[in-house]
C-alpha cells in the first residue's frame, strides 16, 4: 500500500497564481476600467448639469439686465435752458409728485413778465415728455413749442419724469408713478395761478396723460402727440427693433421688472385708457408710419370721444414724434385752432 503525502497550502498567500480562478492582472484590469467608466459618465453628467445652470444662469442675468435697462433707460443730461435756447425767462422748480414717493424738478415759463400792466395768465399747458427723453426732447422740438405757446400768453411748465432726472433718479413705471408726478405739476401750476390747465403729451407721456386724467378733473384739455400705451406686447414689439427675443422672454422680462421697479405691467391701466371716455377735449395727433405706436391704438381712443372739441389728425406716413418737425405750419395752426376752441369753450362756461 502506498501512501501519497499532501502539502498543505499556505494560508497567508492566498491561491497560487496557478490556481487563481481568474488571473490577477486581468480582474484589476477590469475593475480598473470599470471605475473610470463611472467617474466618466459621473463628470459627463457633472458637466452637463453645470453647463445647463450656466446657460440658465446667463439667461437671467440677460433679461434682469434688460428689465433694469427698462426700468433705468439711459437719458442725455439737459443741454440747455428756455433762457439760452429761445430767450425765455424761467424759474427752477422743484415739488414732491402727488404720492410722495418722487420728487419731480422742472421749468416754469410764465406766459408775460409780470409787470403791474399786464395781469398773469391763467392759462397753463404743461409738457409730457416721453420715453428715454428729457424736458427738453430736442427732436419735438420742445423748446420751439414752447415759445409758440409764450407768444399765445399760455404760461409752460416743462419737468423731468423721475426716470429722466440726474438729481432724483426714480425707476420708469409704465406711468403709474410717472402719472402721480404728473399730477403734481398740475398742483403746482394750480397753486401758480392757473385756472385753464392742458397737458400736452408726447408717445408714453402721452400715455401718462390719460392715466392721469383718469385720477382727476383739473385738467381741462389735452393734446397727445403720437400716443403710446405701455404694456408687455407693446414693450416687447419696441424692444424687438433693437434685439432679436424669443417669445419666453416675455414673461421672464415681465416677472423680473418689480425687482427694479416694485411695480408690474398688470397695475397699469391699459384697457381701461382705451376705452375710457373722458369729458374733456383730446386732440390726438398720430402718424400712420409710427413703428413705436400702432396708429390704430389711437384712432381706437379718438373714437371713442364725446367731447365735441375731441378730434385726431393722422398724419400718413408719419413718423413717431417727427410730425411737428415735417410738417410744422399745419401742425401749429391745428394745435393754435385746438387752443383757441377749448378757451372759448372754458370761458363761456365760466360765464
Amino acid at each position: 500500500m502506498s501512501t501519497t503525502l499532501m502539502t498543505p497550502l499556505p494560508l497567508e498567500g492566498g491561491f497560487p497564481q496557478t490556481l487563481q480562478p481568474f488571473p490577477m492582472g486581468e480582474a484589476e484590469n477590469l475593475f480598473q476600467l470599470r471605475k473610470t467608466k463611472s467617474r466618466g459618465k459621473h463628470l459627463l453628467v457633472a458637466s452637463i448639469a453645470s453647463l445647463t445652470a450656466m446657460c440658465l444662469l446667463a439667461v437671467l442675468i440677460f433679461h434682469g439686465y434688460v428689465a433694469w435697462m427698462l426700468a433705468y433707460p439711459y437719458v442725455a443730461p439737459l443741454s440747455s435752458n428756455p433762457q439760452a435756447a429761445i430767450g425765455l425767462d424761467y424759474e427752477d422748480v422743484i415739488f414732491p409728485s402727488r404720492s410722495g414717493d418722487t420728487t419731480v424738478s422742472g421749468w416754469f415759463i410764465p406766459a408775460n413778465e409780470d409787470t403791474s400792466e399786464i395781469a398773469p395768465s391763467a392759462r397753463t399747458v404743461v409738457f409730457s415728455h416721453g420715453y428715454g427723453a428729457n424736458r427738453e426732447e430736442s427732436w419735438v422740438p420742445m423748446y420751439e413749442l414752447s415759445k409758440l405757446l409764450h407768444g399765445l400768453n399760455y404760461n409752460v411748465l416743462l419737468f423731468d419724469y423721475g426716470y429722466a432726472s440726474k438729481e432724483y433718479k426714480a425707476p420708469a413705471t409704465g406711468g403709474l408713478e410717472e402719472s402721480q408726478q404728473l399730477l403734481a405739476a398740475v398742483d403746482y401750476v394750480k397753486s401758480r395761478g392757473a385756472e385753464d390747465i392742458v397737458v400736452w403729451g408726447f408717445s408714453m407721456g402721452a400715455g401718462t396723460a390719460l392715466q392721469a386724467a383718469l385720477q382727476t378733473e383739473d385738467i381741462d384739455a389735452m393734446i397727445l402727440d403720437s400716443l403710446f400705451i405701455p404694456s408687455p406686447e407693446a414693450l416687447f414689439d419696441n424692444l424687438n427693433q433693437f434685439v432679436s427675443l424669443p417669445r419666453f422672454s416675455l414673461p421672464l422680462i415681465e416677472s423680473m421688472i418689480p425687482l427694479w421697479t416694485g411695480t408690474s405691467f398688470g397695475s397699469i391701466p391699459a384697457s381701461e385708457v382705451i376705452s375710457n371716455v373722458y369729458n374733456i377735449p383730446l386732440f390726438i395727433i398720430h402718424g400712420t408710419n409710427d413703428v413705436k405706436a400702432p396708429f390704430q391704438t389711437a384712432e381706437a381712443v379718438a373714437e371713442g370721444q364725446g367731447n365735441v372739441l375731441s378730434r385726431s389728425w393722422i398724419v400718413p406716413d408719419g413718423k413717431h414724434e417727427l410730425l411737428f418737425q415735417v410738417h410744422p405750419s399745419e401742425y401749429i395752426q391745428r394745435a393754435a385752432l385746438f387752443l383757441s376752441q377749448v378757451d372759448q369753450q372754458l370761458q363761456a362756461e365760466r360765464a
